[in-house]
């Protein structure tokens, strides 16, 4: 089996797992169907080899109809709440520019009519004029165009800069200019008239909340003091879950019976973890609206889409909640002592809030150590940086064993994530895990299940003058040059220029003179000459012919005095 073919045989399963989830009354999308398979191929106990081709029981393992058909389930509604948040959540910049398309969507329709009207009566310009009115009112929010006062506020407001008279003039504009001059309008009526409201008469101080929106002024506070309460409450439950997996490891405490799975409890943690970080997520969010003082309409329509995304997460705790009620882990507790996530960081430094720190800042070595527990860790007792990345535990003693070997530890968290596919999130593990990507840092339309990997190859290039007027004109590179220029200016110092002027010459006349160059001259104090000294001839006689004879050598060298 091909990959390509194994991969048309995984999409084939996604679907056939939503058809007959639907057929058994269960509606989930392919996004929650895709992660639970992508689950089943990451769990290292179900044996699944990458490289290996799909076999019958690959394929049965991967129909994984029970574990999305299962009730009650907190690990199954923890991963439900992160893909609900994945396909809703997103950017502020993106909330915005989606609600600027369904602003203009809605406004489409009295634009188009007031750009493409061809009104020549005096009677079809006074109605053009209302539209014109109807739009600026629309765009801005400012009261209903059913509102008599909120009409002659606006009407007042739009004469001030636009008015009737000028109607002509606007006509005979293209149509891009006539949408244009629209949404300038629109701009200049709602400051003229939040600068009306607020410039009372009498020298009245007037309360910048009045100019608000009213379902900002009502909603905001609302909001807010809500999604905190439901922190505060998760809050509360992820102490107390901790505090119950702690209470079996601490000597002190009295052994008390607990008639359900340890895993289950564990399960039930992850799942008010991740509804805290969703939770803390929006907070900052909710904040920074009542900071923010221009856009207040786009604020409003905001606050409306982060309420709702808050208030659809709720269903996704009902699981654990139903399962363990607070009475029920009190009676868990009993005197155990329950501690707070600030008192577990007590002293520590607000700075380590703002530190990229691994696993959430949750603490690796007792998430290994005691079989998937989470602790946060307290960046008080020091940060662990190892490979870029820096690392908090609970205490010392679990810093040192971390730090003894890391990468142990490491793998280790990754295949407690793998058993736990919630904690790919809750952690965030996406480095781990290629096909998994953060929040925070989502691309537009990217979503959290696939991240592909993108190269490309680029350069660049640098101007050597991106300034002209930069440029020294007297520069010279070339040393030879620089040389020339000095013996010509030393050539010219030896130089002399002599004028003379009379009376009966001045101011009638110029006189110049002009001296000539040395000529070029040459001398000569020696002549070249050669001497030859006698090549030695040496003659030697008798090497052939006699056998007794004897050799004679007769030197012929001339002397060298002749």
């Amino acid at each position: 089996m091909s990959r390509a073919h194994a991969e048309s045989v995984i999409k084939n399963i996604i679907v056939e797992l939503v058809q007959e989830c639907a057929v058994r009354g269960h509606v989930v999308s392919e996004t929650l169907v895709a992660f639970m398979v992508k689950a089943v191929v990451l769990d290292p106990r179900n044996g699944f080899n990458v490289d290996r081709l799909l076999t019958k029981q690959d394929v049965q393992k991967l129909l994984c109809l029970a574990k999305l058909m299962e009730k009650c389930s907190p690990s199954l509604d923890t991963i439900k709440m992160q893909v609900y948040f994945d396909m809703n959540y997103t950017s502020r910049r993106e909330f915005l520019e989606e609600i600027h398309r369904v602003v203009e969507s809605r406004l489409s329709p009295v634009s188009r009519e007031i750009t493409d009207s061809r009104v020549k009566r005096r009677e079809e310009l006074d109605a053009l004029y209302l539209k014109i009115i109807t739009f600026v009112q629309l765009s801005t929010s400012m009261g209903s165009p059913k509102d008599d006062k909120a009409v002659q506020q606006a009407t007042a407001a739009l004469q001030s800069v636009f008015p009737p008279m000028e109607l002509g003039a606007f006509m005979v504009l293209l149509k891009r200019e006539k949408e244009q001059q629209l949404k300038e309008l629109a701009m200049l009526v709602t400051g003229i008239r939040l600068f009306n409201k607020a410039s009372k008469k009498g020298g009245e101080e007037t309360d910048v909340h009045e100019l608000m929106p009213t379902i900002l002024i009502e909603a905001l506070p609302v909001t807010i003091k809500n999604i905190e309460h439901e922190l505060s409450v998760s809050q509360n439950l992820a102490w107390k879950y901790t505090a119950v997996l702690e209470k079996p490891a601490d000597p002190d405490s009295q052994p008390g019976e607990c008639d359900v799975p340890v895993v289950l409890l564990k399960r039930a943690l992850y799942n008010i973890r991740q509804h805290e970080v969703f939770l803390k997520m929006l907070l900052p969010l909710f904040k920074s609206l009542s900071k923010v003082w221009s856009g207040l309409k786009d604020e409003a329509e905001l606050l409306n889409i982060l309420n709702n995304i808050r208030h659809n997460l709720q269903p996704f705790i009902a699981s654990q909640a139903k399962m363990f009620s607070e009475a029920y882990l009190d009676s868990l507790l009993e005197a155990s002592e329950v501690k707070t996530d600030e008192q577990r960081m007590t002293e520590s430094s607000a700075n380590f809030n703002e530190l990229p720190l691994q696993y959430n800042g949750f603490c690796g070595y007792t998430l290994v150590n005691s079989d998937g527990l989470l602790l946060p860790g307290n960046p008080h007792i020091g940060v662990f940086k190892h490979k870029e990345k820096l690392y908090v535990f609970r205490s010392k003693e679990a810093a040192l064993k971390f730090a003894s070997s890391p990468g142990v530890f490491i793998a280790e968290v990754a295949e407690k994530a793998k058993h736990s596919p919630e904690l790919i999130q809750l952690l965030k593990l996406h480095q781990q895990f290629s096909c998994v990507t953060p929040y925070e840092e989502m691309q537009p339309g990217e979503r959290l299940l696939v991240k592909p990997i993108k190269k490309c190859e680029s350069g660049t290039q640098t101007d050597i003058h991106p300034v002209e007027t930069n440029i020294v004109k007297s520069y010279e590179w070339n040393e030879w040059e620089l040389r020339r220029k000095a013996i010509k200016l030393a050539d010219l110092l030896t130089k002399v220029t002599h004028s003379v002027q009379t009376d009966l010459s001045h101011m009638r006349r110029e006189n110049v003179s002009q001296t000539w160059l040395p000529k070029n001259a040459a001398s000569q104090s020696k002549r070249d000459s050669e001497s030859n000294v006698p090549k030695p001839q040496i003659y030697l006689a008798g090497l052939r012919g006699q056998r007794d004879g004897n050799m004679v050598k007769t030197n012929l060298t001339r002397s060298v005095d002749e």
